[in-house]
């Protein structure tokens, strides 16, 4: 009887003590998975996905003035390419993955350079991962129209030494890497404006390559301006499709300002400021809003139906006009003056571009 009335005293303070046991236990492993995560955090924050434990060496990539290992794909269609069919153009070689926000984050002014790039000199080639459909969603949403091949199982990275996304390479015409691994988009992007990438080879030379890019010219270098224009400038002239089918080309408003604003119909700051520019349209007969929008016609339409929108929406392809315009964020803004000279620097916002709306004439910055 004592025995047990000694157990069942004891009872309470066992499972209290065993309860501390366990809950040290748990925050203790809570807190490794805690460190493994921010371990982790700090290798995506640079664009990298390298796995715990393994060496830095492992990022280092492929050596500088080698061949790059040839390899075939199958592209977004099924059809299939070797690395080898591109000799003869340098080609920017991009390891992407479309759920990554790093690589996401790159994917307007990737758009704009595909686009830019269709001259011959430099050939973007993205090897992604994932399912099919969600990189031809991706990829067709945003109009880059590069040549995009699917991997299985990073079979392809893992020759390149490709141990994150997105990194990539810089290829001369004839096949040999013109750059050391270049990791994030900023390095990637500087790549693509390289010296290298844009000079085509010398005559007599082209089996000579000067292996000068290394990935490591910032932004602010490269030939791809991304700041926006500043005041003063001509504002490029540009035609494009309006929704109802017929072509605007930015000259016929000579002799009347104009606010233009670049919006895609997925932003959302971008609808809450379509009711101001339209109140604008109505109340200011002296400016003109010209909005320069993406994507399907037929999403356009909705949108214009939808908020009530009479003013002019014209439909740029990928990132054409964003391109002349230096900027690639929505929703941006330019005043341009009666000559088509541009009366501000670029806006960034809706405050800045209702700002542009209601500075008094002769002023070329916002009050």
């Amino acid at each position: 009887m004592t025995t047990l009335l000694v157990f069942a005293l004891a009872l309470p303070w066992l499972l209290i003590v065993f309860g501390c046991w366990f809950g040290y236990q748990l925050v203790r492993q809570h807190g490794r998975i805690l460190l493994s995560l921010e371990a982790l955090e700090k290798g995506f924050a640079g664009g990298l996905a390298e796995p715990p434990g393994q060496a830095s060496t492992a990022l280092r990539g492929l050596p500088l003035g080698s061949m790059a290992p040839d390899f075939e794909l199958p592209d977004l269609s099924g059809a299939r390419h070797r690395l080898s069919e591109f000799r003869g153009h340098p080609v920017l070689l991009i390891f992407f993955n479309p759920v990554c926000s790093f690589c996401t984050s790159m994917v307007p002014e990737l758009a704009a350079f595909a686009s830019e790039g269709q001259d011959g000199k430099l050939v973007p080639l993205v090897i992604s991962t994932g399912e099919p459909e969600a990189n031809r969603q991706l990829f067709q949403k945003h109009g880059i129209d590069c040549t995009v091949l699917l991997q299985r199982d990073l079979e392809v990275a893992a020759q390149y030494q490709a141990h994150g996304t997105p990194v990539g390479y810089l290829l001369d015409e004839t096949g040999i890497l013109t750059s050391e691994l270049a990791m994030g988009a900023a390095a990637l992007l500087a790549l693509a404006t390289s010296p290298t990438a844009q000079a085509a080879p010398e005559p007599g030379h082209e089996g000579q390559s000067k292996p000068s890019a290394r990935g490591n010219k910032p932004l602010d270098q490269s030939r791809l301006n991304r700041s926006g224009l500043k005041a003063g400038t001509p504002a490029p002239n540009f035609r494009l499709p309006s929704l109802d089918g017929n072509e605007l080309a930015l000259e016929n408003f000579r002799g009347k300002r104009v606010l233009l604003v670049f919006t895609d119909p997925g932003c959302g700051p971008c609808e809450l400021l379509a009711p101001h520019l339209e109140r604008v349209n109505r109340e200011r007969k002296d400016l003109q809003v010209l909005m320069v929008s993406r994507q399907d016609a037929d999403i356009n339409r909705q949108k214009v139906a939808k908020l009530g929108l009479t003013f002019l929406v014209v439909l740029q392809r990928n990132w054409e006009v964003s391109l002349l315009y230096a900027t690639f964020a929505t929703p941006v803004g330019y005043l341009i003056d009666e000559r088509g000279i541009l009366k501000s620097d670029v806006a960034e916002g809706s405050d800045a571009i209702l700002a542009l709306a209601a500075s008094p004439r002769g002023s070329a910055t916002p009050p």
